[in-house]
């Protein structure tokens, strides 16, 4: 029997798979959201049992699972901080072998990267990396398909991304762009850069491509010609001790009027992970404004709330796009080699 390229295969990192891979991982998204839109039903995983691990909360990442597996006919069993022994009283080894034992796919949301592979090592079916301090894969297809679906296409758009150059979205997009032939900038504070190894990384796939790498800490000519701009927070999760620092640091790289402005191009479009600091309607919120004095981040809420947002529909891209990965990667779909 013929198998597809993806079966079997883990979702850990975009640098594994090919353009022709990712493009498809975008273009069976969109299918499947036609499909949810028009109520017909794909049920490709009937049956199937999927284990979420959540070592950091998230509610985009577990709703977007859960109702992708749903969806799809599997059934989800969520696994927080407080369920597991993940590295504590068990090895990532030996979880991996006794949840692999039970599941037939794992998803991981957590701090270290090399979790996530040593899961995908061991656990004998495919590990599903939901984010790490290094890479959000899962996100990125969300991300492309919002544009695609946009624009009609990818290749040759100028895509900016905006803030804290060196987490884990920045390093996805710069990386994930290139090897879609997406012209990628990184804007961001000179000590905010991405470390050398990844721009090399992303050359290396830009020069296959044809897209373009910038990373500078210019503003105006970062984000000139953009065709989507794209921020987030600028504090991640276990990083709360350095606000003060980051305010202070980032506060010229909020996305605002002016920097719609100076991309000179009205069409251009603002993305954004989520969860946003764009007004103190949040207890975070609220906190972070009686402790520095301010009622925006990253975005203002001008920004967040015009016709320019494109942040909810990339948020319910999510479930579409993780959909596409488990199926590819789990079912019994045949996807011929590109």
């Amino acid at each position: 029997m013929k198998t597809s390229i993806f079966q079997g295969k883990s979702f850990i990192a975009e640098k594994d798979f090919s353009q022709a891979e990712l493009q498809y991982l975008i273009d069976f998204s969109a299918h499947l959201k036609a499909l949810k839109k028009a109520g017909i039903s794909h049920r490709y995983l009937e049956g199937k049992n999927i284990a979420l691990l959540f070592e950091k909360n998230s509610t985009r990442t577990r709703a977007a699972f859960t109702t992708a597996a749903i969806d799809l006919g599997a059934h989800p069993e969520f696994l927080g901080q407080n369920d597991i022994q993940l590295g504590k009283k068990e090895s990532v080894e030996d979880t991996a072998k006794v949840l692999g034992s039970m599941f037939d796919g794992i998803e991981f949301r957590g701090f270290s990267q090399k979790t996530v592979e040593s899961l995908a090592k061991h656990a004998g079916v495919p590990v599903w990396n939901g984010l790490t301090d290094e890479w959000h894969p899962t996100q990125m297809i969300a991300d492309f398909l919002t544009v695609q679906e946009t624009f009609g296409y990818l290749k040759g758009l100028n895509v900016v991304y905006v803030g804290d150059g060196r987490n884990n979205v920045a390093n996805s997009l710069l990386v994930t762009g290139a090897i879609l032939g997406v012209n990628m900038r990184i804007v961001t504070p000179h000590s905010l850069f991405p470390e050398e190894s990844l721009v090399t990384l992303a050359q290396t796939y830009a020069n296959e491509s044809g897209a373009t790498i910038q990373i500078t800490d210019d503003v105006p000519e970062g984000v000139k010609d953009a065709d989507v701009l794209y921020t987030d927070v600028w504090v991640s999760m276990g990083e709360e001790d350095k606000f003060a620092e980051r305010i202070d640091l980032l506060a010229p790289y909020q996305i605002n009027r002016t920097m719609l402005e100076l991309t000179s191009n009205k069409q251009v479009i603002v993305l954004h992970c989520l969860p946003a600091f764009h007004d103190t309607e949040t207890e975070y919120g609220r906190e972070i404004a009686e402790r520095f004095n301010i009622s925006e981040m990253e975005i203002t809420d001008e920004v967040f709330r015009s016709h320019h947002g494109r942040q909810f529909e990339q948020a319910e891209n999510r479930m579409h796009s993780i959909k596409a990965i488990m199926a590819a990667t789990l079912g019994n779909l045949f996807i011929p080699r590109a």
